[in-house]
């Protein structure tokens, strides 16, 4: 088995699939429309991608066609979700961890346990840090490691991690995000308050679906 390697403009859709759903499950799965938003976040994306319509479209069917996404019945307006987790074989904590690292790029274990707190709360680091390392060590079988650690940036106590998921990283880029640690809450929370203006809208949508108003 050979994990399949996806485009960054696949990996931001899907992981991007993966993150609304568990924190605006209210408006998931997501229209074309709603994707476009999502992946083209300025906050809690890295790097920030100004993708369009038909490049969205185009990652979509190729990870339809990887059995990684698929589309949602039961709406007007063609829906997706994803399929991650059992795409690719991995338990939930995981899953996660990948999701954020396709989102976010390279992070210690410590900014993960952080950054993953709407979509699944970590005991501690170690517990990151354990399922890092048993992606790291993924066998061959089972198609190879899906991470990797990367050298030390300058003045770092921790490492960061990224993933294997578009093919090999450059394990000596050391180069973290300036002011990385000091920004991460405030992106949080205006993360959350994106994300409840989001489900506000989709709840006002669907009012006016119901109700048969323009």
């Amino acid at each position: 088995m050979t994990t399949t390697l996806l485009s960054p403009t696949e990996a931001r859709v899907l992981a991007t699939l993966m993150e609304k759903a568990r924190t605006v499950p209210d408006s998931y799965p997501m229209s074309l429309v709603a994707l476009l938003s999502g992946c083209n976040q300025k906050t809690s994306r890295d790097p920030i991608m100004t993708l369009s319509e038909a490049e969205i479209a185009e990652a979509l069917g190729t990870l339809k066609d990887l059995a990684l996404v698929r589309e949602s019945s039961g709406s007007r307006v063609t829906r997706f979700e994803h399929n991650f987790q059992r795409g690719i074989g991995v338990p939930e904590q995981s899953a996660v961890i990948l999701g954020l690292l396709m989102l976010r790029g390279p992070q210690t274990a410590g900014e993960l346990r952080l950054n993953t707190e709407r979509w699944y709360k970590f005991a501690d680091i170690s517990s990151v840090e354990g399922f890092l390392d048993e992606m790291l060590e993924r066998s061959e079988e089972k198609g190879g490691p899906l991470v990797v650690k990367l050298a030390r940036a300058p003045g770092e106590r921790e490492q960061r991690w990224a993933h294997l998921l578009c093919g090999p990283v450059d394990i000596n880029a050391t180069a973290a995000p300036a002011g990385s640690g000091n920004t991460s809450r405030l992106e949080a929370r205006i993360e959350t308050l994106e994300e409840e203006v989001a489900q506000l809208r989709a709840t006002v949508q669907k009012l006016c679906a119901e109700l048969g108003i323009g």
